[in-house]
């Protein structure tokens, strides 16, 4: 399986943005998809997942409110819409995806939950 990132990009400050992950080499039915972002020297930190089946979705404080994770089952793509966009949110975003599904906190914002990641997309909030 492999997860394809993309969408990054430099906004200003109040901006909105929309990430796309797209994954191959296997459909996705079901399993726990996530976002993770990582800061200039920051650890990576966990922004919002969901089940792909449906029912559950799981998010930060820091986004809640501004970012949206939806996705499209006949592109096999998920995707993350950022709104109200700070300079704090600039960081280096991650799609993140396992076949197992979870239902709790912890397993979402735990990165070994996961066992693909995408390669990563740049978002730069400008102030």
């Amino acid at each position: 399986v492999q997860l394809q990132a993309s969408g990054g990009g430099l906004v200003q400050a109040g901006g909105s943005l929309r990430l796309s992950c797209a994954a191959s080499g296997r459909t996705f039915s079901s399993g726990t998809v996530a976002w993770f972002r990582q800061a200039p020297g920051k650890e990576r930190e966990f922004v919002k997942g969901f089940t792909w089946s449906g029912g559950r979705t799981y998010q930060s404080d820091s986004v809640k409110g501004r970012f949206t994770i939806s996705r499209d089952n006949a592109k096999n793509t998920v995707y993350l819409q950022m709104d109200s966009l700070k300079p704090e949110d600039t960081a280096v975003y991650y799609c993140a995806a396992t076949v197992r599904t979870y239902y709790t906190m912890s397993y979402y914002s735990s990165e070994v939950t996961y066992d693909y990641w995408g390669q990563g997309t740049l978002v730069t909030v400008s102030s």
